[in-house]
């Protein structure tokens, strides 16, 4: 992550439930502004992680989406309005985050994640979440990733539960494939579109996206590299799985 000039009086003031945070303090929120993170998908999940990211002063923030908002997203894609329907997703999800922080950096890319731009899309970040609902975009990021070093934080979620891990194979940690298998099928993630989903769920899940994704970029914390976190939200519990 490259350096950045001083926080601002403006910054100092916004960030100030940060800097008095011990173990993040100005040194932390230093690197976040410092940090390049893109994210995959403006939608149920990218929605809480993109708003928690830019609230929290990420720097420099990518936001890739080729589809437009729809009026079923709205039901927990809370990037998103009734006014917007029709809009591109990644163009929504940039005037959320201008209004709410422009202090930000943005990047828009409205276009789709394939094997052949993948890693030119990536690289120059320091790390990439992944919330879309396809297997095969999540193996074309995993694979980008895994070959340009660059951590992966991937949520998913299902009806009333989700799951959230961390692959940094250049780190150590299993390879997407140990949780995912190449040749996996589609069938392998459930849909949201099929089973349906209880719009919180997404808002906890991609939550803990965007807190791994700070422990991360600070070094606080022990991230969930080889562990899968999984969420029960009729039960109220988690439990962890180590793979």
């Amino acid at each position: 992550m490259a350096s950045e000039p001083p926080l601002s009086p403006e910054e100092t003031r916004r960030y100030a439930r940060h800097l008095v945070l011990k173990g993040m303090g100005g040194a932390g929120q230093q690197k976040l502004k410092a940090a390049r993170v893109l994210v995959v998908g403006a939608g149920g999940l990218g929605s809480p992680s993109i708003a928690y990211l830019t609230a929290a002063g990420i720097g420099h923030l990518s936001i890739a989406d080729p589809d437009n908002v729809s009026l079923s997203n709205l039901q927990r894609q809370i990037l998103h309005d009734s006014a917007g329907i029709g809009r591109g997703k990644a163009e929504s999800a940039g005037d959320f985050v201008q209004a709410l922080n422009p202090h930000v950096q943005l990047r828009l890319i409205a276009e789709p994640i394939l094997a052949g731009n993948a890693e030119t899309i990536l690289a120059g970040h320091d790390l990439v979440l992944d919330g879309t609902d396809n297997l095969a975009t999540r193996n074309v990021v995993a694979t980008a990733a895994e070959k340009l070093g660059m951590p992966l934080v991937s949520g998913a979620v299902s009806m009333f539960s989700g799951q959230v891990s961390v692959f940094a194979p250049h780190l150590g940690g299993p390879r997407h494939a140990a949780l995912y298998p190449d040749d996996a099928s589609a069938d392998a993630l459930p849909s949201c579109e099929a089973n349906g989903i209880l719009s919180p769920v997404t808002g906890i899940i991609g939550a803990l996206m965007a807190m791994e994704a700070i422990k991360l970029i600070t070094g606080i914390g022990t991230p969930l590299i080889g562990r899968l976190l999984i969420y029960d939200g009729k039960g109220g519990g988690f439990t962890e799985l180590a793979y």
